[in-house]
């Protein structure tokens, strides 16, 4: 009887996985759709469009993008966790959407990480604090004392609530026991276009989308907030060098899909993202932005299951944050 057994079981395997191994195999059937939870413009926008513009290379099929900004991104996740599982409608995550945010709104979040399944991350980039022109504040020391003279005065604007702009900033307030006011935007084109009119005095935002502005000496950067001096800006130094040893925080962008989606269709976007991340001339583009590779896999690279791993490790390391330094949704 048991020699009877062991082919009738393997044959049933096979039946079983050949639905699961033709739902790759006949992917993609339609454009790929990547929804990006902010503006254009942004660093969010610029990694998602290069994302978008060599999967589609690398896979022969058209793949466009989808602006939903929104409730510091919840929009555009939500979007994606509740539509169709079939792997043609993706969310470009940030560390906001993929990790903040869940601490910040509690019970208000729209979605669960578990209705979004972990594809790939794409890069990691660290975050700029800059002044405008026209205040003295030239570094973290300055900042400190311009705020401690007039609490409350001094205005900082970011991408959006819960955004990890906005908590690096919580944490340096708290870290400096200063008083400075959250201005919130959808997105970095409009905050940095602010403070580029000189209409708040402070920004935070990622480096790729701040850097040019700063190249152009439109903004003034005052601290990065990387471990080490960003080889895109190496004059500026870390804020953890400026008096606050320890001081580190890096923004990331990944690749997200419906939790559904079938396994077989999120592994074969998650290798051929992952050769989009170790791509020459996407690297080359990420670096002279200021930003580092997924380095989650032994080449540098990312996988489902390294970047699933990556961010349960975020979300518990951000809600610790999060509570420490009271940042809610009021």
């Amino acid at each position: 009887m048991g020699l009877h057994r062991r082919p009738l079981l393997g044959g049933m395997a096979a039946l079983l996985a050949a639905p699961r191994i033709a739902a790759a195999q006949g992917f993609p059937t339609r454009p790929i759709r990547i929804v990006i939870p902010f503006t254009p413009a942004g660093t969010t926008d610029l990694v998602g469009r290069l994302t978008a513009e060599m999967l589609g290379r690398r896979m022969g099929a058209q793949v466009v993008v989808d602006n939903r900004p929104g409730a510091s991104g919840n929009v555009a996740a939500e979007f994606v966790a509740r539509g169709d599982a079939d792997g043609h409608t993706l969310l470009l995550t940030t560390i906001g959407t993929g990790a903040i945010n869940f601490a910040v709104f509690r019970e208000r979040m729209p979605y669960k990480p578990e209705d979004l399944a972990a594809v790939a991350l794409m890069t990691r980039v660290p975050n700029v604090m800059m002044a405008a022109n026209r205040t003295p504040i030239r570094g973290i020391q300055d900042l400190v004392r311009e705020a401690r003279a007039a609490p409350g005065r001094l205005n900082y604007g970011t991408a959006g609530i819960a955004t990890s702009p906005h908590v690096v900033v919580e944490q340096l307030r708290l870290a400096t026991n200063i008083d400075i006011t959250h201005v919130p935007y959808r997105g970095s084109a409009p905050m940095l276009t602010e403070l580029v009119a000189e209409r708040i005095e402070l920004g935070m935002d990622n480096i790729p989308s701040a850097l040019p502005f700063i190249r152009d000496g439109k903004i003034r950067a005052i601290g990065v907030t990387s471990a080490r001096r960003n080889a895109s800006m190496p004059d500026v130094p870390t804020i953890a060098e400026q008096g606050l040893p320890g001081f580190e925080a890096t923004a990331w962008f990944g690749v997200l899909a419906p939790a559904a989606t079938p396994a077989p269709v999120v592994q074969l976007l998650g290798r051929e993202l992952n050769a989009v991340a170790l791509d020459p001339a996407f690297r080359q583009r990420m670096e002279a932005l200021g930003a580092d590779p997924p380095g989650l896999t032994p080449d540098g690279g990312t996988s489902p299951e390294t970047f699933a791993a990556f961010l349960r490790a975020e979300v518990a390391k951000w809600a610790d944050v999060v509570t420490r330094a009271n940042v809610r949704v009021e």
